[in-house]
């Protein structure tokens, strides 16, 4: 009888152990919205592809922008495009199939995608705030100081630090032995709601969280804080008010972008280790991993005269071949 128990016990654990698939609840799924939700997130993914295409496009075809602002704008919305294909693409297959199920190595490989390109964006951000430091701070050694090679440099360390922390993530993630649920609380496989599935120990999951998110999004934020406090103070320097708009106004898309970033992606992060909605954790994912990556080109586009008169020349050049 003993021997029975302890089998049983066994092959309940291996029940609880084994997860071949998880379910993302999704939206809604109410079957009357299905057919708005697949229309808005299907335009919402092709005006991101589309607008950071076209962003691209514009600074590789005008010398004018070959710089280095517009060198980590342009990887910038590569990195956005590919952010959104992570997610969007699968939740619009999800809507038309009515099936939310996703794969436990599905999940894995979207959870190791999604850190990459989300702290690419965090590294790029940074990398940008930096520019526009030595831009407005040190304006008569800036050719000097971002040359090139620092430029390529920089861009290969954000590539880096971006593949550690997917695998620092999947190293703790393959270290769970078993789940308590198979329901994600989200359209996609979020790193933080992923954690608070296993039946780890809690407190390691608390200081894995709380440790990767300060070295991978608060000290990035903490030198953007920097680089703007140098960039404020100089900006204060200069007599006339002209001076003043046309400085800050090389700024004013950066900082929009910003606050849309981490605004959203820190609270989601680091508030489900406390308590998580997930209507509202939901929306703050979608506000940082769709909307940020779909409104940046209009962000930049609209504030940035040399970006405007670009597309209006490759707007002229396609209308008069």
């Amino acid at each position: 009888m003993n021997f029975w128990k302890r089998y049983s016990n066994m092959m309940e654990t291996h029940n609880q152990t084994y997860i071949a698939e998880f379910q993302l609840t999704g939206f809604s799924e109410d079957p009357k919205l299905q057919l708005l939700l697949f229309g808005l997130f299907l335009s919402m993914y092709l005006v991101t592809v589309l607008g950071n295409l076209l962003l691209i496009l514009a600074v590789s075809s005008d010398p004018h922008l070959h710089t280095p602002m517009y060198l980590f704008l342009s990887s910038l919305s590569f990195v956005d495009i590919c952010f959104t294909s992570i997610t969007v693409p699968k939740m619009i297959v999800d809507i038309l199939t009515h099936s939310r199920v996703i794969s436990y190595m599905g999940c894995l490989t979207q959870m190791s995608l999604f850190l990459i390109f989300a702290t690419m964006d965090d590294m790029l951000l940074t990398v940008m705030a930096y520019d526009r430091f030595v831009a407005i701070c040190h304006p008569l050694h800036y050719a000097a100081m971002m040359n090139p090679q620092l430029c390529v440099y920089l861009l290969l360390v954000s590539i880096f630090i971006s593949i550690l922390d997917s695998q620092l993530h999947n190293v703790v993630v393959l270290q769970f032995t078993c789940f308590k649920d198979v329901r994600i609380a989200n359209f996609f496989c979020h790193p933080s709601q992923v954690f608070s599935l296993s039946c780890s120990d809690t407190l390691i999951k608390t200081i894995v969280t709380y440790f990767v998110g300060a070295i991978f999004g608060f000290i990035p934020m903490l030198l953007i804080l920097f680089s703007y406090c140098k960039i404020v103070s100089s900006i204060l320097k200069i007599p006339s008010l002209g001076g003043r708009y046309k400085a800050f106004s090389t700024c004013s898309s950066h900082v929009l972008v910003v606050c849309l970033f981490y605004g959203t992606s820190i609270g989601v992060y680091l508030g489900s280790t406390v308590s998580y909605s997930p209507s509202q954790g939901m929306v703050a994912s979608l506000m940082y991993s769709v909307v940020t990556p779909m409104l940046n080109p209009f962000i930049y586009s609209l504030r940035n005269r040399d970006f405007r008169n670009t597309l209006k020349r490759l707007q002229d050049g396609a209308s008069n071949p």
